[in-house]
């Protein structure tokens, strides 16, 4: 495994390379949320008040675009389970249509993209690969609506690591989305995503059913509304509706509170 898993970083930092110096820095955002509210632990089965702070950005490149996010996660109690943990993802993609200088349009499609997605946990030693397709829509309404569907391919490190069991592969289907709107002078917007991932079996002989995670977000635009100053701090909400968390049968719905600070 560690083997593997040297070649695999090995193949990340080459990738991550290439795109950089393919970067033509069209546009990038990077933004911090703080996250206050109760999350589950699907393990000792009851919820807890936690804080989870992110750092993401959102960049174009010559060829594409990218998403990166890293989260920190702690909670009140001392268990083994969102202790100080980290988790994070990347999706960089590979235009069509920018590869090709030519637009790939087709209807309400704007454009299709290649995917490679990266799932990173620290305490769980997950790591998974997501290479898959992305088609871009061009909906009236949305500054960006995405579906993504992708392989989903385990390569934890497994119980005998001190890690989340190793898994079978499977498939996530995800849509992705930001939506402005005004009310009156005040601004506002509907953001986030929705996925779902394939059942699978894992090394324990045991098998995870087919789970689905949405989180959407409702931000009003605060630091306009109070010194003028647009696209800067935004307070408002996360719902989170997580089916069969973390590969076991508990659900989870809660609601927490959302401040963001975009540069």
């Amino acid at each position: 495994m560690k083997g593997t898993f040297l070649r695999s970083s090995q193949r990340i930092a080459v990738l991550t390379v290439m795109l950089t110096a393919s970067i033509s820095t069209a546009s990038a955002q990077t933004e911090f949320h703080l996250a206050a509210g109760k999350l589950r632990n699907p393990f000792a089965q009851k919820s807890v008040e936690s804080l989870v702070l992110t750092i993401q950005q959102a960049s174009q490149w010559k060829l594409g675009d990218s998403f990166f996010f890293l989260d920190y996660i702690n909670d009140r109690e001392w268990d083994g389970f969102n202790d100080r943990d980290f988790y994070a993802e990347w999706y960089p993609t590979l235009s069509i249509g920018k590869v090709n200088q030519t637009e790939a349009r087709l209807g309400l499609i704007s454009d299709v993209a290649f995917i490679a997605g990266i799932n990173m946990g620290a305490d769980s030693k997950v790591l998974k690969f997501l290479p898959g397709l992305r088609v871009s829509w061009n909906i009236p309404g949305f500054l960006f609506l995405n579906t993504d569907l992708t392989a989903y391919i385990d390569r934890n490190f497994g119980v005998n690591k001190g890690g989340a069991p190793k898994e079978g592969h499977s498939f996530m289907f995800d849509v992705n989305w930001a939506a402005p709107f005004k009310l009156g002078t005040q601004s506002f917007a509907i953001m986030g995503h929705m996925e779902y991932i394939g059942s699978r079996s894992n090394e324990l002989g045991g098998r995870y059913d087919g789970s689905i995670l949405a989180q959407p977000q409702v931000v009003w635009d605060i630091g306009q509304a109070t010194v003028n100053e647009p696209n800067q701090i935004l307070l408002g909400f996360e719902y989170q509706y997580w089916r069969n968390k973390l590969g076991t049968d508990e659900d989870e719905n809660t609601i927490q509170l959302l401040i963001v600070w975009r540069l």
